[in-house]
C-alpha cells in the first residue's frame, strides 16, 4: 500500500471576546468597517522587553501598548508597528510580557498572546462553565494549603459574582501570573503553562490521550486583603522566591507569599511618609531589597524591605507638580539616576550617587499623566507613555546632560474634528483636532505621520512653565489646500477659531506658513484656488480676499452685497469655493444668499437665494457642481453653470455636520448629528444608503481613488475608514428606507481579516434578486440606431482614395534578377536540345492571356446575398456580411457593381435599411461610396430613377428624425439640470 501524503493538521481554535468591530446590523451596504489610524496608546504603561543576542549588535527591543480594547506591539529601536491584537471586548487595563507571550488584563479575564493569537485564558474560578479534569490537576500542584484557600475561595466566588470583578496591575515572575480586583480586595494567582508548539505534537498520542490541555486557567490561590487595606499596586521583589509587596490606598505596604497564600509582614504608612496617601507607584530598583515607592501626596522613597528602613526620599515640589505617577531606575553602569514622572506631565531626574540631587527637570514631556516610564536595560535611553497618545524614547548624551527627544509616536489627543484627503493618490490625509493640531497621516504607513509644526512651543512653554498645548493656535475650523504647486510655496490654508486672520501651511515643510490672510471682520471660511496660486478667505462683514501664495500679499477684494450695517447675517460669509479653471467665485452666507462673482473682474454676477440659511459648501471641480448645506437640515445641489438648484437632499433628522463627493460625482456622502452616515445618489436623487455608528461622525472625506471613506468621530481620538464596496464587486443602488436602518460598529485598529474582509466585500445580498439584463439589438423602433463599427473603418472607406494615393510608391518595381539555367537536351550520341517544353510554356502563357467570358459572369457571394435579401425585409444577414468586411474589400465589391440589376438592388437595400432604423451611420457611409463609384451610371440610366427616390425619399425622413431626437434629448437634458428633484 503507497504511504498516504500527510495532511496539515487543523489549528485549534480559541473562543474570543466579541469584537467589538462585528456589525451587530446589515453587512450588504455601499461601506464596510475597514482600520482606524492615529491610535497609539492609552493611559495604561507599556511595558518593554529587551532581548540579547551573540547575533544581535544591540539588544532588540519590543513594546506593548495600550489601544483601548486591543494592544498594539512596536520595534523598540525605530517605534514601528510590528503588528495588532485582536480586540478583546472590553478595555484593556494592565499589561505584561514574558519572553513571547503578552498578556493583558480586560474585564474578567486575561488573555495570553503569541504573535498576536489568542492561545490562551486566565479566568476566575466560578467564570469556567463546568469543572474539567484539568482543574483537579491544578489544585495538585499547588500544595494542600493553597488548596484549601482555593475551595474556601471557590465558595466565595460564587457569592461575590466574578463576572463582574475586573483584573488589573498585572505581574508575571517565573511561572506566577498575579492580578489584582479592582475593587482591590483580592489577589489571584495563576501558574502559567507551558505552550506546546502544535507542529511538534503527535496526531495520534494527542488522540489517545485522556488529559485533553486546557484553554481557559483557574487561578490556584486567592488572597483576600484584611478590611482597612485597599490594594493597588503589586510588586516582585528580586530573589524573592514566591513573595510580593503590595501597596495599598492607605499607605500602607504588605509582604505575601503566594504560594501558600500567608501574609508575612505590613509596613505602616506612617513609617515611611510623613503624610500617609495612596501608592501610585511601585518599582524594584537595581539594589536587592531596595524598592521605589511613589504616593500620592508628590512623595517617592526609597524603602529597603529586608531592614525595614527608607534610605531616601524626594518629593515633587512646586506649583503643579501633581501626584507621583511612575518611578524608574536607571540600570547601567553609567548613571545611577532615579526619575519620578507626575501626574501633570512632567518628569523628574534625580541623582542618586549625590544624596538624591535634583539632575533635570523635563517640563511638559506628555500633555498628561505619565503612567509609562521605563529605562531601557544597558542603554541610556528612557521610554514614556501618557493618556495623550504618545509614546517617546528620551536620550541622555553623557551621565548630567539633560535628557532630548529622540524618537516619538504620537497621534491627537483630542478627537478630531475635521478631515480632509490630502493629494491625489489617496494615501495621506489631514487632519484637525481639538488638541489645536494639524496632522499629517498616512494612509498606508503610520511611522510617516507627523504633526505640522507650530515654531518653537516646546521652548517657550519650558521657559514659561506652561504646557505647550496652551500655546498653540486656537482650533482651526476651515482648511482648504491645493497641492498642485506644494513644492514651490505653502498650499493649505486654515481658518482658526476666533481669529481675524487665516493661516498658511506647508505640508512639503511640516510647519505653519510665513503668511498670514487678513479681511475685514472675522474670518470665517477659506478656500484655495485648483492652480494653487491663490487663497481666498470669507469674513463675518461681508468681505471675501484673495492673496497669492507665493509672496503673501493680498490681489482682490469680493464684496458680498447685503441690505446693509444691520443686515448681519446677509453680511457673514459661510462658504467659498472657485471653479477648476479660475472663472467663476462662490460665495455663500448665513442669510441663505448663494452668489457668482467673475474672478478676473470681481463683479457680481448673478445671486441665488435658498429657503435657509447656508451653513457650508462644497464645490466639485470636476462637474461644477455646488452642494450647499442649509439650516432647514436639507443639502441642496446647485449648479454653476445654469447657477439653478438641481436637487434637494432631504430626510436629515439632526444638524447636518459635513458633505463629501465621491470622486466620480456620483455619490453625496452625509453625516449629521444623528449619528447617521447617508449616501444619496446625484442623478435620481434618491436614498442609496445609510448606516448608524456608535457615536457621531463630526467630519468625513472621501478618497480621490473611490477606495475608502475616512470619518471622524467624538469621544475617539481616531480616524477611521471604510472600505467602498463599489470598488470591489457589484453593487445594487436601490432607494434606501430608514426603516432599515442598523448599528455598524467602527473599525477597528487590528483591520478586518482576510476571510472576513472577503466576505464584508462581496456583493450585497439584494443584488441575488436582481436578474440579468441584455441589452437588445434595438432598445425601441421608434429610436435610430447605430452600428458597432469602428469609427476608423467609415473614415478609411470614405477617404480611401486618399489613402491609396499616400501610399502610393514613388517608384515601379524593380524586376528580380533572372536565375541561370541550362537547355534540356535529347538522349543519343548527337546533342540535340529539346525545345517542347519551352514550346509547351509558351502556348501556355498564351491560353493564359485569354479573357476567361465565362467566369466573368459568375456571381461573387456580395452579389448573391444581395439578391437572396427579401425587398421588404430589413436586409439583416447582408449588411452584417457587409460591415465585416474591411475597407478595400468593401470598395473593391461596391466597383464590381456593372449589372443595372445589381445597382437597383444596393439601393433597395440601403432604403430597407434606412427604414428600419438601424446602422445610420454606416448606411451613410456606404451610400457616400456607392454615389462617388457609380454616379454617372446612375444619372445616365432612367431605370434606376424609381430606386434612387425611394431611397432620397428614405434619408430625408430618417435625417429629420434625427434632429428632431437630438433637440428633444437635449431639452430633457436642459429640463433637468434646472428643475429640483426632491
Amino acid at each position: 500500500m503507497a504511504p498516504t501524503r500527510p495532511t496539515k493538521r487543523a489549528r485549534t481554535a480559541i473562543q474570543s471576546a466579541p469584537s467589538a468591530s462585528t456589525s451587530t446590523g446589515q453587512q450588504g451596504g455601499l461601506f464596510a468597517p475597514f482600520r482606524s489610524l492615529g491610535h497609539i496608546t492609552t493611559n495604561v504603561p507599556f511595558v518593554v522587553l529587551s532581548r540579547s543576542s551573540k547575533y544581535l549588535q544591540t539588544p532588540a527591543l519590543t513594546v506593548v501598548t495600550s489601544l483601548g480594547s486591543s494592544w498594539a506591539m512596536w520595534e523598540g529601536q525605530s517605534l514601528r508597528l510590528l503588528f495588532v491584537g485582536p480586540d478583546m471586548g472590553a478595555p484593556i487595563t494592565s499589561l505584561a510580557m514574558s519572553m513571547d507571550s503578552v498578556f493583558a488584563a480586560a474585564g474578567s479575564y486575561v488573555g495570553r498572546y503569541v504573535r498576536g493569537k489568542e492561545v490562551g485564558r486566565f479566568v476566575l474560578p466560578t467564570s469556567r462553565s463546568s469543572a474539567s479534569d484539568s482543574d483537579d490537576s491544578d489544585s495538585d500542584d499547588s500544595g494542600s494549603e493553597a488548596s484549601d484557600s482555593d475551595d474556601s475561595e471557590d465558595a466565595s466566588m460564587d457569592e461575590d459574582a466574578p463576572e463582574a470583578t475586573v483584573l488589573t496591575n498585572l505581574t508575571i515572575f517565573g511561572s506566577t501570573l498575579l492580578a489584582l480586583s479592582s475593587s482591590g480586595t483580592k489577589m489571584y494567582v495563576w501558574d502559567i503553562p507551558q505552550l506546546t508548539n502544535p507542529a511538534s505534537v503527535d496526531p495520534s498520542a494527542a488522540s489517545t490521550s485522556k488529559a485533553k490541555q486546557s484553554t481557559e486557567v483557574t487561578p490556584y490561590a486567592t488572597i483576600d486583603f484584611a478590611p482597612g487595606f485597599t490594594a493597588n499596586r503589586v510588586v516582585h521583589p528580586a530573589s524573592y522566591l514566591n513573595k510580593v509587596v503590595v501597596g495599598s490606598k492607605e499607605g500602607d505596604l504588605a509582604i505575601w507569599n503566594v504560594r501558600t497564600a500567608s501574609l508575612i509582614h505590613t509596613f505602616e504608612a506612617s513609617s515611611l511618609v510623613t503624610s500617609p496617601s495612596p501608592v501610585t507607584a511601585l518599582t524594584q530598583s537595581p539594589a536587592i531589597d531596595v524598592l521605589g515607592v511613589g504616593y500620592a501626596g508628590g512623595e517617592t522613597v526609597l524603602f529597603d524591605v529586608r531592614m525595614g528602613e527608607v534610605l531616601g526620599r524626594v518629593r515633587l515640589e512646586g506649583e503643579g507638580c501633581g501626584e507621583v505617577a511612575g518611578v524608574a531606575f536607571r540600570n547601567d553602569d553609567i548613571s545611577q539616576t532615579l526619575a519620578v514622572s507626575s501626574s501633570t506631565g512632567h518628569v523628574a531626574l534625580f541623582d542618586l550617587s549625590a544624596k538624591l540631587r535634583l539632575l533635570h527637570l523635563v517640563r511638559a514631556a506628555h500633555e498628561g499623566p505619565v503612567g509609562g516610564l521605563e529605562w531601557i536595560a544597558g542603554q541610556p535611553l528612557m521610554m514614556t507613555s501618557s493618556g495623550d497618545n504618545s509614546l517617546k524614547q528620551w536620550l541622555f548624551d553623557s551621565p548630567t546632560s539633560p535628557p532630548r527627544l529622540l524618537k516619538q509616536r504620537s497621534g491627537h489627543h483630542a478627537p478630531p474634528h475635521l478631515v480632509r484627503y490630502y493629494g491625489d493618490d489617496g494615501k495621506s490625509l489631514l487632519t484637525a483636532g481639538a488638541d489645536r493640531a494639524l496632522r499629517y497621516t498616512s494612509v498606508v504607513r503610520d511611522s510617516r505621520g507627523y504633526e505640522l509644526s507650530q515654531g518653537s512651543i516646546a521652548r517657550k512653554a519650558n521657559h514659561l512653565g506652561v504646557k505647550p498645548s496652551s500655546l498653540k493656535l486656537p482650533v482651526i475650523t476651515s482648511l482648504s489646500y491645493s497641492n498642485s504647486r506644494s513644492k514651490d510655496w505653502d498650499d493649505v490654508v486654515t481658518i482658526s477659531d476666533g481669529e481675524a486672520l487665516g493661516r498658511s501651511w506647508s505640508v512639503e515643510g511640516k510647519r505653519v506658513g510665513k503668511w498670514t490672510l487678513k479681511a475685514e471682520g472675522e474670518v470665517k471660511t477659506t478656500a484655495v484656488t485648483a492652480c494653487g496660486n491663490f487663497g481666498l478667505v470669507g469674513s463675518s462683514a461681508g468681505e471675501v480676499a484673495m492673496y497669492n501664495m507665493q509672496s503673501g500679499m493680498k490681489r482682490k477684494i469680493f464684496k458680498v452685497p447685503n441690505a446693509g450695517a444691520g443686515d448681519g447675517r446677509g453680511r457673514h460669509v459661510t462658504g467659498v469655493a472657485t471653479d477648476s479653471l479660475n472663472r467663476i467665485v462662490v460665495v455663500s452666507t448665513l442669510k441663505g444668499g448663494v452668489h457668482f462673482f467673475n474672478f478676473q473682474s470681481m463683479k457680481l454676477q448673478s445671486s441665488i437665494t435658498v429657503p435657509a440659511g447656508v451653513t457650508s459648501i462644497l464645490l466639485q471641480r470636476e462637474n461644477n457642481l455646488v452642494a450647499v448645506v442649509c439650516d432647514d437640515l436639507t443639502v441642496r445641489i446647485i449648479d454653476i453653470e445654469t447657477q439653478r438648484i438641481v436637487r434637494e437632499l432631504a430626510g436629515f433628522r439632526g444638524r447636518i455636520l459635513d458633505v463629501a463627493f465621491s470622486p466620480d460625482s456620483r455619490w453625496v456622502i452625509t453625516t449629521s448629528q444623528d449619528s447617521i452616515i447617508r449616501t444619496f445618489d446625484v442623478p435620481t436623487g434618491q436614498l442609496v444608503d445609510a448606516f448608524r455608528t456608535a457615536t457621531v461622525a463630526t467630519s468625513l472625506s472621501f478618497s480621490p481613488t473611490s477606495d475608502f471613506l475616512a470619518t471622524a468621530h467624538v469621544d475617539s481620538v481616531g480616524v477611521y475608514l471604510w472600505a467602498n464596496r463599489a470598488q470591489f464587486s457589484e453593487v445594487s443602488l436601490r432607494s434606501f428606507v430608514e426603516e432599515d436602518l442598523e448599528d455598524v460598529a467602527l473599525p477597528t485598529v487590528q483591520g478586518v481579516d482576510v476571510d472576513e474582509g472577503l466576505s464584508e466585500l462581496t456583493a450585497p445580498v439584494r443584488w441575488e434578486d436582481v436578474q440579468p439584463y441584455t441589452t437588445p439589438d434595438q432598445l425601441s423602433d421608434e429610436l435610430l440606431t447605430l452600428s458597432l463599427m469602428p469609427r476608423s473603418r467609415w473614415q478609411t472607406l470614405l477617404n480611401l482614395e486618399t489613402i491609396k494615393q499616400r501610399n502610393k510608391p514613388k517608384e515601379a518595381p524593380k524586376a528580380p534578377e533572372r536565375a541561370p539555367f541550362f537547355l534540356p537536351t535529347l538522349p543519343g550520341v548527337k546533342q540535340r536540345f529539346d525545345f517542347g517544353t519551352e514550346m509547351a510554356t509558351e502556348v501556355a502563357e498564351v491560353k493564359s492571356r485569354k479573357l476567361d467570358m465565362t467566369s466573368a459572369s459568375v456571381e461573387t457571394e456580395f452579389v448573391q446575398r444581395l439578391l437572396k435579401e427579401d425587398k421588404a425585409g430589413d436586409y439583416q444577414s447582408f449588411f452584417e456580411y457587409l460591415k465585416a468586411l474591411s475597407p478595400s474589400a468593401t470598395d473593391l465589391e461596391l466597383r464590381s457593381l456593372t449589372m443595372l440589376p445589381h445597382l437597383e438592388a444596393f439601393l433597395d437595400a440601403l432604403s430597407g435599411r434606412l427604414a428600419s432604423h438601424r446602422d445610420f451611420e454606416a448606411v451613410q457611409t456606404f451610400l457616400a461610396c456607392f454615389l462617388r463609384i457609380h454616379g454617372d451610371v446612375l444619372v445616365q440610366n432612367t431605370e434606376l430613377k424609381g430606386a434612387m427616390e425611394k431611397v432620397a425619399e428614405e434619408q430625408k425622413r430618417e435625417s429629420s428624425r434625427l434632429m428632431d431626437l437630438t433637440h428633444y434629448s437635449l431639452g430633457a437634458l436642459a429640463f433637468l439640470r434646472s428643475t429640483p428633484i426632491a
